[in-house]
Formats: structure tokens, C-alpha cells, sequence
């Protein structure tokens, strides 16, 4: 599947998958839930578009943001941005080279965004964490990489008593790239391209609640030109940093 352009066609994906299971983590029903009161919701708004594949749940906004937000936004980032981290060690140099910056979630040009998101899904305010913005400039990428918590890693323990496990994910491209930079979703045959404005959500979990594997996606390195995104993750408690 290929997101771009107007949107208006967007072929069927057909993937065979097997019953859920999941090595990363357990079913529960509470993320069942949210996963099935966003879904809900998202399916009731005319504004968002469910993309035809199969094994995942994946929305899409197109123009969600302004220009003129999508300008502020990429300001902030060049003003405060660091190397970008991993939760987890790697000992690829190379698997994710962007540059990152932590918004100030209550500033009076960020906060509104921060609650139309929360308000889009239906998920509490308290439950996203801080909106993030990424940059990547030509030769950097986020290799393939799930955004829920592995809980068989160390590191779970202390994501659960920060609100536990990630649920959804709200992305939104704040530019168009010349050359590469697209989102690729391996296992669900689906790869977007960046266009300004347009936002992306995607459930990390299962329908049972259990980490799906299936949303395993790529930030392809950018070949011509700089590729801005900034996302929000949503827990399934409240989140506390």
C-alpha cells in the first residue's frame, strides 16, 4: 500500500495472518477496549479514512494540521532538538541517526494540539505523553522498530509504573520530502510518503490486547531533502514521567 497523493485510490492489501500471539507481551482486556472505543470513534469521524489492510488498525488524516502549524512545529525542532535515543540498547550505530525534541506540552502553541489529539481518540489528556518532534535529514532513519514496550525487557518494569503499556500512536508529517523518508510497514504491506500536514494513527495492539507485531515500521532514510514528523504515543494508564 502506497499513502500518497490526493488519497484517492488506495488499493487492498490482503495478509494471512495466523491467531494472535504475541513474544512480546500478554493479552488484556483493558487495552481490548481502548482499542475498540478509538476505533469507534475514529470510524464515526468523516474526516478520518481507514486504510485497506489487514492485520493492523491504521487511520489517516490528510491536512490535519495548518500550514502555519506545521511551520511553528518545525521551528521548535530546529531550535531544540538532540540526538535521538532507543529505550533499549542496540549495538547498530546506525538504527535510528535522527534528531529529536521534547515539546513543552503546556505552551500556549503546542497545548491545543497536545487535546485535539487526546480529543481525535477519545483518550484521556493525561494518558499521551509529550509530543515529540523528529528530524531527519538526508542519509539518516529509525530502522524497523515496533512502539510498544517489549515487557519481556528490562526496561517494562519501569514503563509500568509510568503508565504502562503504549497504545496508540498519533504521527503527523509536517512537510513534503523531496526524496525517500517514508514510513514502511513491512508486515502489513503498507508505505507512506510525507505529506504536510497529513496525520497517521495507528493501534499498536491487538484486538485481544496484546502487542501486535504486525504495526513493525521503518523511517526510511531521507535522500534528498529534510523530513519533519512529530508524534504522540498514548499509554493505557496515566502517563507519569
Amino acid at each position: 500500500m502506497h499513502l500518497s497523493g490526493s488519497f484517492a485510490e488506495i488499493p487492498a492489501v490482503s495478509i494471512k495472518t495466523s491467531p494472535r500471539t504475541s513474544r512480546h507481551g500478554n493479552a488484556s482486556p483493558l487495552r481490548a477496549r481502548i482499542g475498540q472505543q478509538v476505533a469507534a470513534r475514529l470510524d464515526t469521524n468523516p474526516a478520518a479514512k481507514k486504510a485497506k489492510v489487514t492485520g493492523a488498525q491504521v487511520y489517516y488524516i490528510p491536512e490535519y494540521l495548518s500550514d502555519r502549524d506545521c511551520d511553528m512545529l518545525m521551528e521548535k525542532i530546529d531550535a531544540k532538538s538532540r540526538r535521538s535515543t532507543l529505550l533499549s540498547d542496540s549495538s547498530d550505530p546506525y538504527f535510528r541517526t535522527s534528531d529529536s525534541s521534547d515539546m513543552d506540552r503546556w505552551s500556549p502553541d503546542i497545548h491545543p494540539i497536545e487535546q485535539r489529539l487526546s480529543m481525535l481518540l477519545g483518550i484521556p489528556e493525561e494518558n499521551g505523553e509529550t509530543l515529540q518532534g523528529q528530524r531527519y535529514a538526508p542519509g539518516q532513519q529509525f530502522r524497523a522498530h515496533h512502539d510498544f514496550f517489549h515487557e519481556s525487557q528490562s526496561y517494562w518494569e519501569d514503563m509500568k509504573a509510568q503508565g504502562g503499556q503504549r497504545t496508540w500512536t498519533a504521527m503527523i508529517y509536517l512537510n513534503h520530502v523531496e526524496e525517500g523518508g517514508s514510513t514502511w510497514f513491512p508486515q502489513i504491506g503498507m508505505r507512506v510518503k510525507p505529506k504536510r500536514g497529513l496525520l497517521l494513527i495507528w493501534n499498536n495492539m491487538a484486538p485481544d490486547g496484546s502487542p501486535n507485531e504486525n504495526t513493525l515500521h521503518e523511517g526510511v532514510a531521507v535522500t534528498k531533502g529534510t523530513k519533519y514528523i512529530v508524534t504522540k504515543w498514548f499509554r493505557e494508564g496515566a502517563w507519569i514521567r
